[in-house]
């Protein structure tokens, strides 16, 4: 656990760096996603992490939480969408840094195949800090995007490409599409130049690129035409 620790630790720290500073003005930049400005991006993230920490480090009790909730979802949603809506950019930033040093705390010390609850199936610990890992570079791409910063690609991208062919199942799914049963071979290239493998080697079905471009397109911040990446299959 200590790598992808480590790699979400600093993930959140570089995201850290680039809303600390922002004035009143800066907090409430629009960003793409519809509705959404700066603080409320944070705020999502914030929420987030505070779920996430009672699932690492009182299952049961997320789980008694999580099943009260699902006796109406519009109660979920609106726990979601309102719980700490009437913080300050501050307030906001200081709930994030505490709920998600508080979360690291726990899951630093965790086995990293231990089984943790969460809105859909149980996820590994490894699983689970790996998506707290994507969600922050996600949200964190509508923020620069809204700010117009070309943030550095760093390795960290790998986990996130690896939760994406993991994924891949889910993704058709999830958009009640039929699951291919053919086997699919991602071949990308690393921020730093190394060459990143998932599938059969002789699958006919092919995805070829760079990792941030792959990485764009699985958290749904880059539609596939307007990236590099080559699909055959």
């Amino acid at each position: 656990m200590e790598q992808i620790c480590n790699d979400l630790t600093m993930e959140q720290q570089e995201l850290d760096a680039v809303v600390a500073n922002l004035d009143e003005a800066g907090w409430e930049t629009m960003t793409p996603s519809k509705g959404w400005d700066i603080k409320e991006q944070i705020r999502h993230l914030a929420y987030f992490e505070n779920r996430a920490k009672l699932a690492a480090s009182n299952p049961e009790a997320f789980k008694q939480w999580f099943n009260e909730m699902l006796q109406d979802p519009n109660t979920m949603t609106r726990h979601m969408e309102t719980t700490g809506k009437d913080l300050t950019a501050a307030g906001t930033l200081k709930w994030w840094r505490e709920d998600r040093t508080a979360l690291l705390e726990v899951l630093a010390k965790m086995d990293r195949k231990k089984r943790l609850p969460w809105y859909g199936p149980s996820l590994s610990a490894m699983s689970f800090a790996t998506a707290r890992l994507m969600e922050t570079w996600a949200h964190g791409q509508d923020i620069v995007d809204a700010l117009g910063i070309r943030r550095k690609p760093t390795d960290r991208l790998r986990h996130i490409a690896h939760l994406g062919t993991r994924t891949l199942g889910w993704s058709y799914t999830n958009r009640k599409m039929e699951v291919p049963d053919t086997p699919v071979r991602v071949e990308l290239t690393g921020p730093s130049g190394d060459i990143w493998n998932w599938g059969p080697e002789e699958a006919k079905d092919r995805v070829k690129g760079l990792a941030e471009d792959f990485c764009l397109v699985v958290v749904q911040r880059r539609h596939v035409a307007d990236t590099d990446l080559i699909i055959n299959g």
